[in-house]
This record gives structure tokens, C-alpha cells and sequence, in this order.
């Protein structure tokens, strides 16, 4: 009896599936009856119980009744009542509103994501919120109560979830400062952020509870910040209050005083609180992109269909370096043309390298400012040491280094760079990065007594640089004032003329026909020791790197290297770059023997007569 149920459930259920497509004109009502009562049937799930079965009658609707929307015949129509239909009618719009008000942030820019800051009394713990949401180390992070880390306007994308948004992080705020002081300047630069910005993270912390100079930077947010920006209050170093002895909720308590709502705890060491900050973030930044742009789904572009970019056209990485007080921040300033920077007269400003973007003659460029080079010692700690770190960090993610050298130093050492100049230069050279020197404050040489210093200045650089740096020929030497804007264009082409070289590739044909002209011209001590190159060709570029095959025992000297370095960068114009060359050898190929099948045939050699000597040879049948 099982057995026949089940054939005859699967009799039917083929039936009931296969009958739009023998008659795909008409529509069909699936009726069936229980209990006397006819009902409509609403699922498939009915038709898997046999009492279902036993009563299912199937009539077809008149032709006339067809409706002309019904091209699919593949599928099922099931009738339901005009109640139960329109509440679905209703759920499915409000599903399909929700969906088009959804943003995917990870399919939107860069330069086109909402900003968001965080602001805060100095050393509650920004920076390390800054290196939670972008998750990486960018920012110097340290323990200075009496001090300030961090002077400039970061920059970095932060990734919580699905949510991407770009993340500031400022210097701490302090109202009581001075308008010379340094803390004023920075204040000045996190005010003129705020009307950017979508949203304010201000953080206090938790552990110390609320502070006086908290109370003063809600005052100095009030004033500020423009009407309509949501303010976010966020507790800081929480996971230690989290304990269930109510020290959390009696700091939460205290927090209230501020007026900025109900304060959220996290732990920016920890991530304790990311998805509370994921959940009241998500809706505000939503909200903020949809009124932005409001055709955000028409111009919609996933990412995953933008094909992938080529060396050439991948960003520029630049890194300006140089010594203390030299200009590195004002030049940055005058290359993006705006006061992106902290600068001023005091040395060594700049702690956090700073990265920036802007576009030159259509080509994306990244812009670090670093801290200024310094020998870093054993008995030095604290955040100065770590920006040694990052400046030597950020030097080898490079890909131009630009060295900025003081011009009115040079007048009055008469010597174009210092022993920490040479330095970065040699180091730069090494990592196979490409080389501007950047001679600033060319300003200041006017006014000297000499007229023709300048020109002695220029002179001078040249010819010392290349004395001092004799591994790369043609380094490129620009001379300008970032103060009074002069000679940023001139740096610009210099720095992408560079970048081209250094980008070069070459075929491997071009390479060859070069080489023969080489090796013909250049002059040989002993052609016994000339080594035999194959061929040579180039197997990489971001430096230039090259492979010469040589045959035979004979290897390359460091004279013939050189001889080839120099002939590349003066036939293919690539001075200014690192070059590399590397030789290998090729091994001769071993004699092949020959299996020979039956007796082994002896050879006879007919006897040559000579002025020298003479040869006798007999075959072994004549000796015998």
C-alpha cells in the first residue's frame, strides 16, 4: 500500500507539472475538496498529502480568459484570493524600496565616500581608533600625557563590515593655547575639516573620566561644527569597566553631562563597541550619500568590473625626505596648493608622515611628507624615534624619492649635502628608487651680498652631487622656493621624466642589436679575455633590471659592468635611475655518444706529410 501511494502521489505531481506546457493557452484553477468545502489551493506543499490527491480536480479556465501578460508557461499559476495577493503586492514593494535604498559603500571611489573625524582632548586614544578602522599601523601611536603625538590632518579609508568611509584623525584639541602656539594651528586645521565631514566621532576616555578640557572641546564642537552634522560620543579604553560592577554604567552617567546623547563604550586596543559603531554609523552615512547623489544607483559602477590598472597608469608614489627644517612640508603645501600641512619655523614639526593625493596632467600621484632624517640613537625613546621608523619605512614603499636640500645651508657650509643627506641618497639608490634633489629656500640667496652666490649655489650642487653619488649619472636637480610657489612645475616634470625611466622596458631584439655595437667599440685588453655574452635582455622594470648570458669560463668584471651601465643610460637615455645587471652563465652542452649495433669498424687516418714532422701510422692488418 506504501509503495502504491507513493506512485500514485508522483503520478500526479508529473501530471500537475507538466500540464502549462501541454496547453500553454489556458490558465488553470487547481481546486480541490475537503470536508465538502472547496478551497483554493496556495502551495506546492498541499499537493504532497494524499488527501489533497484523492480530491484534486483540475478545470481549465475558457481561452477568452487568458490573460496576455502570460509568456512564461514554465511556471505554475496559482491563484490566490484578491486580500492575501495584495498584502503580498505590498510587502514585495516595500522589500524592493528597501533594496534600491540600500548602498553598497565598497562599490563607491575613493575621492566619493562620506568623511568622517574624530575629535578629542589630546591622549584619549585617536590615533589608535584611526588604526582600528583602517586596519593597519599608520599612525604613531604613544603614551605621552604631558606631549602631543599627533600635529596633522590624517588620512586613511576605514573598513567596518560591509562600510567603508574615509577616517580623519586630528591632533588633540586644547582651547587655552596661545595663537602662536602650535596647538592653536592645529585647531585651526581640524575647524576647517568639520564642514567636510559627515560625521564626528568625539572621543573622551572612560578610564579617567570627564575632564574639564573634555567639557571645553564639547564647547569648542558646539561653536564649530555646522547645524546638521551628527556628533557621535564615544567612550574609549571601556574593557576594563566592562566588569559588571556598574563603574561602566556610572561613567556612561557622567558622560551625559556633555549633551551629546547616550555615549558609546569601546576599546580601540581591544575592538570592543566596532559593531555598535557599525550600527549608528551605517544609517547616518547612508543617508548622507543618497542626498549627495541622488542618481547614486543610476552611476553605480561595481568595482569588481574595472579592470585592473597597468604600471603605467598605477599611482605615482612619492616621497619627499630630507633633514629638519629643510621645507619638506611647505613644498607639499605648494605642490597640492593648499595648506594640506602643520608647517612653521620651529625644526622638526613633523611627526606622523602625512600622505596626500592629487592629480598632475591626468596621472593620480600619492604625496608622503615625511619627519625630518635623523640618526637615531640608542638613548633615544619616544615618538621621535618611531618617526625615524616610519621615515624609513615610507622611503622604501617609494617609488621617486625627492631630497630636499637647504640652499642657504649649502651657501654657508659651502657643501651641497650633509652627512644624513648623503645617507638617504645612498639608501634610496640601493632600494633601486628613483632620485630628484630638490634644492629649496633659493629665496633667501637674493638678498646676500653677493650677487652670483646663487649661481655658485647651482654650479656647486651639480658637480658635487655627482662626485658624492657616483653609482646613478644625471641626477635630476631642480632649484626652487616652496615658500613663493616657484619651481613646482619644474618639480613635477622632473619627478614624472623620472618615473617614465624608471618604468622603462625594452625588447629583448633592441637589446641585442645594441649590444653587438657595444662590444664592437669598446676596447678590449686581450681578446683571450673577452667574455663571450650570448644574448642580454631586460626581465624587469621599477628599477631596470637586465640579464647578460655569458659562454665560456670568463666573467664580467666590475669594469664591464660599469662599461655597460654607463652605455645603456647614455644610448636609452636613462640617467638619473638605478640600473641593474646581472650575469649568468651558460653551461656547455655535453658530447653526445653515439650506441653503434655489430662489430666496431676501425678508422684509418691517412698519413699527412709536414715541414715540421713526420707522421707514420700503420693499420693494425699491415701490422700484423
Amino acid at each position: 500500500m506504501a509503495l502504491r501511494s507513493i506512485a500514485k502521489r508522483k503520478a500526479w505531481l508529473l501530471i500537475f507539472s507538466s500540464w502549462p506546457r501541454l496547453f500553454p493557452a489556458s490558465r488553470f484553477a487547481t481546486n480541490f475538496e475537503r470536508n465538502g468545502r472547496g478551497s483554493k489551493l496556495r502551495s506546492f506543499h498541499d499537493l504532497l498529502s494524499l488527501r489533497a490527491f484523492s480530491s484534486v480536480s483540475l478545470v481549465p479556465f475558457p481561452p477568452s480568459d487568458c490573460s496576455s501578460n502570460l509568456s512564461n508557461s514554465n511556471e505554475t499559476k496559482v491563484e490566490f484570493d484578491s486580500h492575501h495577493g495584495k498584502e503580498m503586492e505590498e510587502t514585495k514593494g516595500k522589500r524592493t524600496q528597501a533594496k534600491l535604498k540600500r548602498v553598497d559603500f565598497r562599490t563607491i571611489e575613493v575621492d566619493m565616500l562620506p568623511t568622517v573625524v574624530i575629535l578629542g582632548r589630546p591622549n584619549v586614544g585617536k590615533s589608535a581608533l584611526f588604526n582600528r578602522l583602517i586596519k593597519r599601523r599608520e599612525a604613531l601611536v604613544y603614551n605621552t600625557p604631558a606631549g602631543h603625538v599627533t600635529r596633522d590632518i590624517r588620512e586613511g579609508v576605514a573598513k567596518l563590515g560591509d562600510l567603508r568611509f574615509k577616517v580623519l584623525d586630528s591632533a588633540g584639541l586644547e582651547t587655552a593655547s596661545s595663537p602662536a602656539d602650535i596647538l592653536m594651528r592645529t585647531s585651526e586645521m581640524t575647524r576647517k575639516v568639520l564642514p567636510k565631514s559627515a560625521a564626528a566621532i568625539f572621543l573622551i576616555d572612560a578610564r579617567t573620566g570627564l575632564q574639564p578640557l573634555d567639557m571645553d572641546v564639547g564647547k569648542w564642537l558646539r561653536k564649530h561644527a555646522p547645524s546638521g552634522t551628527p556628533i557621535i560620543l564615544a567612550m574609549n579604553k571601556s574593557e576594563l569597566l566592562d566588569d559588571g560592577s556598574g563603574s561602566l554604567a556610572a561613567a556612561a552617567g557622567e558622560a551625559h553631562a556633555l549633551g551629546f546623547g547616550e555615549p558609546l563604550p569601546i576599546s580601540a586596543e581591544t575592538g570592543l563597541g566596532m559593531a555598535d559603531l557599525y550600527e549608528i554609523l551605517h544609517p547616518l552615512l547612508e543617508e548622507y550619500v543618497l542626498q549627495k547623489n541622488q542618481n547614486y544607483h543610476d552611476n553605480l559602477t561595481p568595482l569588481d568590473n574595472v579592470s585592473n590598472t597597468e604600471d603605467g597608469d598605477a599611482p605615482l608614489q612619492l616621497a619627499i625626505v630630507g633633514c629638519p627644517n629643510v621645507g619638506k612640508s611647505t613644498l607639499l603645501n605648494a605642490l597640492l596648493l593648499d595648506d594640506r600641512v602643520l608647517v612653521g619655523p620651529e625644526s622638526g614639526l613633523t611627526r606622523d608622515s602625512i600622505r596626500a593625493h592629487f592629480y598632475f596632467q591626468g596621472r593620480k600621484i600619492y604625496l608622503v611628507d615625511t619627519a625630518g632624517w635623523l640618526q637615531r640613537t640608542k638613548q633615544e625613546r619616544g615618538p621621535a624615534s618611531l618617526s625615524i621608523v616610519q621615515s624609513r619605512k615610507h622611503l622604501m614603499r617609494a617609488n621617486i624619492v625627492a631630497l630636499v636640500l637647504d640652499a642657504e645651508e649649502i651657501a654657508k657650509a659651502k657643501c651641497s649635502m650633509r652627512h644624513a643627506e648623503v645617507v638617504i641618497a645612498r639608501r634610496a639608490i640601493e632600494e633601486g628608487r628613483g632620485l630628484v634633489v630638490v634644492v629649496n629656500k633659493m629665496d633667501l640667496l637674493r638678498g646676500k651680498k653677493d650677487p652670483k652666490l646663487s649661481e655658485k649655489v647651482i654650479t656647486a650642487v651639480r658637480e658635487e652631487i655627482q662626485t658624492v653619488l657616483p653609482q646613478v649619472t644625471g641626477i635630476p636637480v631642480v632649484f626652487v622656493s616652496a615658500l613663493e610657489g616657484r619651481g613646482r612645475m619644474a618639480v613635477m616634470r622632473r619627478v614624472i621624466d623620472t618615473y617614465e625611466k624608471w618604468c622603462l622596458r625594452l625588447p629583448t631584439a633592441r637589446l641585442n642589436r645594441w649590444l653587438r655595437k657595444v662590444m664592437s667599440r669598446h676596447s678590449w685588453k686581450d681578446l683571450a679575455s673577452q667574455p663571450k655574452i650570448k644574448y642580454f635582455t631586460q626581465v624587469k622594470a621599477r628599477p631596470p633590471t637586465f640579464v647578460a648570458f655569458t659562454s665560456g669560463s670568463v666573467q664580467l668584471s666590475d669594469t664591464d659592468i660599469r662599461f655597460l651601465m654607463k652605455s645603456l643610460k647614455e644610448d636609452f637615455d636613462m640617467g638619473g635611475i638605478p640600473i641593474r645587471i646581472i650575469q649568468r652563465n651558460i653551461p656547455r652542452k655535453a658530447g653526445h655518444t653515439f650506441k653503434e649495433s655489430g662489430p666496431r669498424m676501425t678508422k684509418f687516418v691517412k698519413a699527412v706529410a709536414s715541414d715540421k714532422r713526420v707522421l707514420s701510422r700503420e693499420s693494425p692488418l699491415e701490422a700484423a
